[in-house]
């Protein structure tokens, strides 16, 4: 494989490396799902920047879908807006951008860590439908659409009772030659 993941080209191997064993297909096609510990494992943000709880589910190389509870206790109620929390749009943003890291981390099969990257490069189409306050449970999602020239290409959606609440098209950049290889994750 190529030193940046490229889904459509092959399936993902634990390393990148062409001489680890690669995941069966049927393998790649579980869906995975990750707790708080196994989100923390493949993502470098911390509180109060990481913005993903759980992973619901997730299909290696096509899509991923992952819950964000939104408490009153986040930091940036108590300023946006005294009266009138409302989560700021930008971290709905960044909270699709993580989970568009996750699946590049998951399809890949490893965990962050300094040479192991995942970079938002770019965002087309944002829209916000309607305020996330206090006590809402975020679901975000995002599906694999391309790749091209080491970028890739998800749409995304943030949604709330089963209505959308934002959507944007997301660009990162996975820089996974020298990663390490994940533990498993849990199939349901």
């Amino acid at each position: 494989m190529a030193n940046t993941l490229a889904l459509a080209d092959a399936p993902a191997t634990a390393t990148g490396d062409e001489d680890d064993a690669t995941m069966s297909d049927a393998e790649a096609q579980q869906a995975v799902q990750l707790d708080i510990h196994g989100v923390m494992q493949r993502l470098p943000h911390r509180y109060p920047f990481l913005l993903v709880d759980r992973v619901l589910e997730c299909v290696r190389g096509q899509s991923i879908r992952a819950l964000k509870n939104v408490t009153f206790g986040e930091p940036w109620f108590s300023g946006h807006f005294p009266g009138r929390p409302v989560m700021p749009g930008v971290l709905i943003i960044e909270a699709l951008a993580q989970v568009a890291g996750l699946l590049a981390y998951i399809s890949a099969d490893v965990i962050a860590n300094p040479n192991a990257s995942v970079y938002f490069v770019g965002i087309d189409k944002a829209r916000f439908r309607r305020p996330v306050v206090p006590g809402d449970q975020l679901i975000l999602i995002a599906r694999y659409e391309r790749s091209l020239r080491g970028i890739w290409q998800l749409a995304t959606a943030a949604e709330v009772d089963g209505e959308e609440v934002a959507h944007a098209q997301i660009m990162v950049a996975p820089n996974l030659k020298e990663a390490t290889a994940a533990p498993p994750a849990e199939v349901p």
